[in-house]
């Protein structure tokens, strides 16, 4: 055996002659079965024809049922896990002569594990102040505010102003056009020009005017324009905020007064900081047990994550509303961005692998099933049949997969030397 580079290898492999010889009668045997010449009834054509006549075809069957199998037996006798598909070349393949051939491939890695508890890390649990229940409190009462429609006069700053509205110029393509869009005046989401355009006009008027978006506007439609519009105001309405009191706990839920609404907002909270500062904290241990451990690994492996990684920007760049067949990717480039980052994210994963195997992590059949039921319930399916669905599309083995990660990262944080974060 000898190693090429990194993880791949090559193996130079030499079958007898006379298993040759057994698997090419084999071949010619079962061609001959088949095989329709002039002259000849099915079945009857001379060994000596079909090798000559299908020559081409016997040489290719033999490969296929040799080549395989012979690799496979070097594979299991050095102990390697093939990645991927082999390469195989140097075929040396004559009568009378031993069939020889060179694979060259990708195998697993080896990980020799180094330490990997009592990693330092900074974290320290989040804190949650008065102010930010507070804060999320006012979030509670934005979402259950009512919009009341208001006798018609002027426009104010913090009215929502209810438009009619057309674009006359400064875009391609279609005009925009809404019979019915509301725009709260002042708004920190407003765009300038509508504001300083309506305050002061009173619900029946229509106004001409610009406005210039900002570069980064989310429309590429309009961002970085300026574009007329013709503007009807057809109503006022004013934002309505419930009182924070016992009755509006009540409202929201299972709380008995407003007391226990902020304990449940303040738990609430710090759960929430908690997991993302946790979060923070394991991906830094990961990182640095990237950095500790040397090994390469399978350019196979390194493929299929930058393709998974360039899909998922795709996937972003399509939900932002972007015309990804329109964009201009320079994909070469793209693809090399993507390598180190994809490289570390498989040593990653092979690391969280093997400690789990070392330290028996895995996930237990009640935890998957319970996320099964999660999604059963989530698309209103029967549980059975979900349960098919997912174990015959493989989900079910990456929920596992995904469970014993996230043991693993836990198992890790626990065991971590936690410091103040600087």
């Amino acid at each position: 055996m000898a190693l090429v580079e990194g993880c791949r290898h090559a193996l130079e492999i030499s079958i007898p002659v006379e298993e040759v010889e057994s698997e090419t009668s084999r071949v010619v045997t079962d061609i001959q079965k088949r095989a329709k010449l002039p002259g000849f009834r099915p079945g009857k054509v001379p060994a000596a024809l079909i090798r000559k006549t299908f020559a081409g075809d016997v040489r290719q069957k033999v490969l296929e049922g040799l080549v395989p199998r012979h690799l496979q037996k070097r594979l299991e006798a050095e102990s390697l896990v093939l990645v991927g598909r082999p390469d195989v070349g140097d075929v040396h393949f004559h009568d009378g002569e031993p069939l020889t051939f060179k694979a060259t491939f990708e195998v697993e890695p080896t990980v020799e594990l180094g330490e990997y508890t009592d990693v330092e890390v900074p974290y320290h649990d989040p804190e949650v102040t008065d102010a930010d229940v507070d804060k999320r409190l006012e979030e509670l009462r934005e979402q259950k505010a009512d919009y009341a429609n208001v006798d018609p006069r002027p426009a104010e700053n913090g009215d929502y102003a209810v438009l009619g509205l057309e674009s006359l110029a400064g875009i391609e393509g279609p005009p925009i056009k809404q019979d019915e869009m509301v725009v709260e005046l002042g708004g920190a989401d407003t765009v300038a020009g509508f504001t300083e355009n309506l305050l002061g006009v009173t619900p029946g008027e229509e106004r001409e005017f610009d406005v210039t978006y900002p570069a980064d506007y989310a429309s590429e439609k309009v961002a970085g324009k300026t574009v007329r519009f013709r503007a009807a105001l057809k109503g006022i309405r004013r934002k309505e905020l419930p009182d924070l009191n016992d009755e509006f706990a009540q409202d929201l839920g299972d709380y008995r007064d407003i007391g226990e609404l902020r304990e449940a907002v303040r738990r609430g909270l710090f759960a929430n900081r908690q997991y993302e500062a946790q979060r923070e904290a394991k991906n830094r241990i990961v990182e640095k047990l990237v950095d500790a451990h040397d090994f390469a690994v399978p350019d196979e492996y390194v493929g299929r994550q930058v393709r998974n990684r360039l899909e998922q920007q795709l996937h972003a760049m399509a939900e932002q509303g972007i015309d990804v067949s329109k964009a201009k990717i320079d994909w070469e480039k793209a693809m090399d961005q993507q390598k180190e980052p994809a490289r570390r994210e498989v040593k990653a994963s092979l690391l969280l692998s093997r400690i789990a195997d070392r330290e028996a992590i895995h996930a237990t059949q009640a935890e998957v099933d319970r996320e099964v039921e999660k999604i059963a319930r989530q698309r209103k399916e029967p549980l059975a049949a979900a349960q098919r669905r997912l174990e015959k599309d493989g989900t079910t083995g990456r929920i596992a997969g995904h469970i014993r990660t996230e043991k693993t990262l836990n198992f890790l944080f626990e065991r971590a030397r936690k410091t103040a974060e600087s």
